[in-house]
């Protein structure tokens, strides 16, 4: 069984920046792609960020050049740096550390709230 813990979320303006963390208990975590997902109320989960073992990244469109995924295989986590906040990325955010894996492992989110 994976443990996933985010944190980070809140309440910012138009514009303004979180960063969110995410806590993973996995021994063979460093070598798994993991990704930030997010589900605004309605709407699907969609992937907004992806990152390989290797630190390779890819992201959505619509947070290309805002968002940036790291990890810290040593510590076992993964984070999301969000800038130029829209209120259109308001959401329950979500990390799971192996993409690959079917049913995914998800934590509680966190919630970012971005008013205009």
């Amino acid at each position: 069984q994976v443990h996933l813990v985010e944190s980070g979320g809140g309440l910012v303006q138009t514009g303004g920046s979180l960063r969110l963390s995410c806590e993973v208990s996995d021994t063979m975590f460093s070598i798994k792609t993991a990704g930030w997902y997010r589900q605004a109320p309605g709407k699907q989960r969609e992937l907004v960020a992806s990152i390989t073992g290797r630190g390779r990244t890819d992201y959505a469109d619509n947070v290309q050049g805002r968002f940036t995924i790291s990890r810290d295989n040593s510590r076992g986590t993964v984070s999301l740096e969000m800038n130029s906040l829209k209120p259109w990325d308001t959401a329950v955010y979500y990390c799971n550390a192996d993409l690959s894996r079917v049913p995914p492992y998800w934590g509680q989110g966190t919630q970012v709230t971005v008013s205009s």
